[in-house]
């Protein structure tokens, strides 16, 4: 879901400033692109009943989720939710180019209001990296278990932090440099983003779901694999750099600006040792079957 803190450039969804949506798409492509087989393994890992024929992907960002599970399910329609206008007609061009547009309905919303515009009664709910920036997230949890058709699962992906791209011992003349811009981004979050990192299993069977299952993915893909990650990697530092900048010693913030200068020979851009280190943990939540009664398979 797209809203308010620009910092976010990781998953599916992501918050900005709305005049900030051409630099956020092309990170949140980036993001798909680099990251597609694992998102393809988790949509075949979801413990489904039966394939979903309707799916709310909510806050789409650009449409990663979204057509990741066109893919894995061929005969479903998917709802793609998200605040920012410009990611929706991103991604509705992406579904024309891809022969899908109409398998593919976009609805702008903020999913932190209290009433939400009609979704229809979808049989799967994913939301992937979108969760942890609801301002109020029990109200949209209770939300999404009264859209879900009964028995239906709803999927919460989340990025457990920030993905690493440099070596521990890089750059040369200032070794541990992007853990240090991370860690003075630490109380920025804390502030703007405090669910992030959250266990959301309580939270899910509070709101009144069944956790069917949790699982942790790790990701470690090598950067000679595609100069993508390059790029993913420079968009990504670029992006944090703000928050980072004032509790960054002078030194540190040079050695981060000139791996950022594209023109620099020390540009991330022209490193060979990147590679994209980080975890995505999953919970799949079912809302109760439908009660019956009297033993005769007759809805209550």
């Amino acid at each position: 879901m797209t809203q308010a803190h620009q910092h976010t450039p990781h998953g599916e969804g992501g918050h900005h400033q709305a005049h900030d949506d051409g630099g956020q798409a092309e990170i949140l492509d980036l993001d798909a692109e680099v990251l597609a087989e694992h998102i393809a393994f988790i949509t075949a890992w979801l413990p489904l009943k039966a394939e979903p024929r309707q799916i709310v992907d909510l806050g789409c960002g650009t449409g990663a989720g979204t057509f990741a599970l066109l893919e894995r399910f061929p005969e479903a329609h998917v709802t793609a939710v998200d605040t920012s206008a410009g990611h929706l007609q991103h991604l509705r061009e992406k579904a024309c180019a891809r022969g899908v547009e109409e398998r593919v309905r976009t609805v702008q919303a903020d999913l932190d209001a209290a009433d939400w515009p009609d979704l229809g009664t979808p049989d799967l709910v994913w939301a992937s990296a979108s969760m942890h920036h609801m301002a109020h997230p029990e109200r949209a949890l209770t939300s999404v278990h009264d859209l879900l058709a009964p028995g239906g699962l709803f999927a919460v992906v989340e990025l457990d932090g920030f993905p690493r791209f440099l070596p521990a011992d890089a750059p040369g003349d200032r070794p541990g440099l992007e853990e240090r811009c991370h860690r003075a981004t630490d109380s920025f979050h804390a502030e703007h983003v405090p669910h992030r990192g959250a266990d959301w299993g309580p939270m899910l069977s509070a709101a009144g779901f069944t956790v069917e299952a949790e699982r942790t993915i790790t990701v470690n893909i090598e950067g000679d694999r595609g100069e993508a990650i390059g790029r993913y990697a420079h968009g990504s530092l670029q992006r944090i750099r703000g928050a980072a900048a004032p509790a960054l010693s002078p030194e540190d913030l040079a050695a981060l600006d000139e791996l950022l200068d594209t023109d620099s020979p020390h540009s991330i851009l022209r490193r060979d040792d990147l590679a994209v280190r980080t975890e995505r943990t999953v919970w799949a939540a079912r809302r109760a079957p439908m009660a019956r009664r009297g033993g005769q398979g007759t809805p209550s």
